[in-house]
């Protein structure tokens, strides 16, 4: 996450120069395929697409799997890597509440290259593997024990009836949060798959008494309970929502009619519930259309007749449009977004009246999103999937929206040129999007940003003639920019990385 600044040797012998953690991805990454990682890495490439940078542009991806594992009931985690990063990763958990603590087993560079790391981790597992306390325990290496070839695959595969699951999560392998939360959750389901295979599990603590749709990726509490609203008429239920919140509601997942792809960069996730024969939808129940889609799709994998899938649509397509039209949306949007959802909100947006002529999200293009990508295309949208910041921050100068929706860098860069900004994770992801619920659920956050211009162009003129950059501020004499300055600067950061470099090789 941060500079480490410590050299450390690979398992092989061979020295690599640990510069960066994350930041120095080509180095690490080499050094793990060489310490016997480059199978796990070449999964991830697949599953995980690169797109125009090869770093992530987020918070460390880490966060993603971490999240998971604490949110479920009875998990531990452990995590392995470099105390900085474990630091951040620990104090970004509980400030969204995780309430629970992380455990950390810490290493040197010597523990590193003798492989006492790992008999570290292995006497760390074995005493936390309470059957009292936990049913699992995720162990997860971080940047630098993946790049040095921490074999966590060796660690047992259940202790005590305790299920021990090891995850590699390197910022050069893994480019998000959103998908190292699928990195979790498709090891979670390919254990519980491999534990229904094997014999009788334990049963849900409720179960329906219809088929059931499970939904793949987080979202608002609400929108499940919306979605099987709809699903009733077709003589559905609505399943588990993966990432789970406890290891049983793993078995009813997969025992499911179909699974629904909400978020559609699960890939791992969709990999398992493709093993055990399960149908995946794309697109989600967002907005008239979408809804009406969906629900088509849901009756033709399920084999609902049409006629009961048209009185689904006669029952909630009235109400959805209703609510559109009582909470319209006018003005030019930009959305931008890491958590997988950005496709979604867009189709609600323009349902609502607005124009979003750009939707930038840092997921990878899978076919489980082809509907919404051509559902915007078709209305002049441009959709750009791995959208690096530059290509957000581009768009907002390109398009000079009313309201740009983004990340935090986009929402600061929007607001510097007086335009009204919402962050997406906090303000626009806590909302219901699905069905009836999530028709109208945006207008009211949306239209009362769109309602402030007024207060960023006092705001504006208030600040008018006070500089920019390095140049900001009050002056007796106005700053003289020294690019040559900056030039010779760089030139021996430059030199010093080379030079580490060499050390290193």
């Amino acid at each position: 996450m941060t500079d480490l600044g410590v050299s450390t040797p690979a398992n092989d012998g061979d020295a690599i120069a640990i510069d960066g953690g994350c930041a120095s991805g080509s180095t690490l990454r080499d050094a793990a395929e060489r310490a016997g990682k480059s199978e796990i890495l070449a999964r991830y490439a697949a599953d995980y697409p690169k797109g125009p940078h090869d770093q992530p542009q987020s918070m460390c991806p880490a966060f993603g799997s971490l999240r998971v594992g604490l949110r479920m009931r009875r998990t531990a985690t452990i995590l392995s890597g470099s105390a900085c990063c474990v630091y951040g990763l620990t104090f970004t958990s509980h400030f969204y509440g995780a309430r629970r603590s992380v455990g950390y087993v810490p290493f040197n560079s010597e523990s590193l290259v003798t492989g006492k790391l790992f008999e570290d981790i292995r006497d760390a597992v074995h005493e936390m593997a309470d059957p009292a306390l936990y049913d699992t325990i995720v162990v997860t290496n971080l940047c630098v024990p993946t790049a040095s070839g921490v074999p966590l695959q060796l660690l047992p595969d259940q202790i005590d009836g305790v299920r021990i699951i090891g995850i590699d999560v390197p910022g050069f392998g893994i480019p998000t949060h959103a998908e190292a939360k699928d990195v979790l959750a498709g090891a979670m389901l390919a254990y519980a798959r491999k534990e229904v295979e094997a014999g009788p599990v334990a049963a849900p603590k409720t179960r329906a008494d219809r088929p059931t749709i499970t939904l793949l990726g987080e979202m608002f509490p609400v929108d499940p309970i919306g979605i099987g609203q709809m699903l009733e008429p077709l003589g559905l239920a609505v399943g588990p929502n993966v990432p789970t919140r406890e290891w049983r509601e793993l078995y009813s997942a997969l025992d499911c009619a179909a699974v629904a792809a909400i978020h559609p960069f699960y890939t791992a996730s969709v990999r398992e519930f493709e093993a055990a024969g399960r149908t995946v939808l794309p697109s989600a129940p967002v907005g008239r259309d979408g809804t009406a889609a969906w629900l088509d799709a849901v009756g033709a994998a399920c084999g609902i007749t049409q006629a009961q899938v048209d009185a689904a649509k006669n029952k909630f397509l009235p109400a959805i449009g209703a609510a559109l039209a009582n909470a319209p949306i006018k003005g030019r949007i930009t959305v931008s977004g890491y958590e997988g959802s950005e496709l979604l909100v867009a189709r609600l947006l323009i349902e609502s009246g607005a124009t979003v002529p750009y939707v930038g999200t840092a997921c990878p293009r899978t076919k489980w999103s082809d509907p919404d990508r051509e559902w915007l295309e078709a209305r002049g949208c441009t959709v750009q999937y791995r959208a690096s910041l530059e290509n957000d921050l581009a768009a907002v100068d390109a398009f000079q929206p009313d309201l740009a929706i983004g990340t935090t860098p986009v929402v600061q860069h929007a607001k510097a040129k007086a335009i009204p900004a919402l962050y997406f994770t906090n303000l626009i992801s806590a909302r219901p999007l699905m069905g009836v619920a999530g028709a109208g659920s945006l207008a009211t956050v949306v239209n009362a940003a769109l309602g402030n211009q007024h207060r960023f162009d006092r705001m504006r003129d208030f600040f008018e003639g006070v500089g920019s950059g390095d140049t900001a501020g009050i002056w007796e004499d106005t700053p003289r920019l020294r690019p040559e300055f900056k030039a010779k600067m760089a030139g021996k950061r430059i030199a010093a990385a080379k030079a580490e470099e060499a050390i290193g090789a």
